[in-house]
């Protein structure tokens, strides 16, 4: 062998190597970042968790707005990518306590009962106007004491919360919105960022974030701020006195 064949022999070996080497790390890494993502969401693979789903108030009998379809079909994605499955309950047929399994809950308490008993139990400081005849404040959220309105189509705004009951277990999240739109941003937020969201707050972490939907009336649910972590306010109870 001359060194010629000798060098482009030892050249095929290196990139051989090379290649299984860097196949294994990447494989390392998938699986790492997939052990994390199902940690964080509380669905190992081949688990169940529950899917809620709510009422569109504007249509009649049981219909979903166009935009709450699209936060589902998100949500059954990723899902699908834990490798875990999706049990879909309406929401005033949800009879599950916290911890059991992994719930997924969309829309506000105006469209969904689920949501409206997470918020009473679990965030009580947050308080939501459901009266939307009334047009100044209609859908508005009250938060420590700082009031957001909605003014559609151009500012809106969305709870995005993991929350865990006092014994633990799997995780609840929450996709709180003033209109079905803000619903669907929630949840492409939390697929998008989830694993910022797990650095920041813990892969078992509680946390409620208030999310701005900006000018949806021309980009959709895809313009969303970060308008503030109101986890200690959101979780507050009142003390009233004797």
């Amino acid at each position: 062998m001359n060194d010629d064949v000798r060098n482009i022999a030892l050249g095929l070996v290196a990139s051989g190597v090379s290649a299984t080497a860097g196949w294994f790390f990447r494989t390392y890494l998938w699986r790492r970042q997939l052990r994390r993502k199902r940690e964080f969401f509380g669905l190992p693979g081949g688990s169940e968790c529950l899917l809620v789903v709510n009422q569109d108030p504007s249509a009649s009998g049981r219909g979903v707005s166009r935009h709450d379809a699209f936060a589902l079909l998100e949500l059954s994605a990723l899902i699908k990518e834990c490798g875990a499955h999706a049990d879909i309950v309406v929401h005033d047929a949800a009879r599950q306590g916290f911890g059991i399994r992994t719930e997924f809950c969309v829309g506000g308490p105006a469209s969904n009962r689920r949501t409206e008993a997470h918020l009473r139990s679990m965030l009580p400081g947050v308080e939501v106007n459901t009266d939307f005849e009334d047009a100044a404040e209609g859908g508005a959220f009250t938060i420590g004491g700082e009031s957001y309105r909605l003014e559609k189509g151009t500012a809106e705004y969305v709870l995005l919360a993991r929350l865990t009951g006092p014994e633990g277990g799997r995780p609840v999240f929450l996709a709180s919105g003033q209109r079905g739109i803000t619903n669907q941003a929630a949840v492409r937020y939390l697929a998008r960022h989830h694993t910022r969201l797990a650095r920041r707050h813990g892969l078992d972490g509680t946390f409620c974030l208030l999310l701005k939907v900006v000018n949806s009336d021309a980009y959709g649910p895809d313009m969303v701020e970060l308008v503030a972590d109101v986890t200690a306010s959101a979780t507050a109870r009142t003390v009233t006195g004797r």
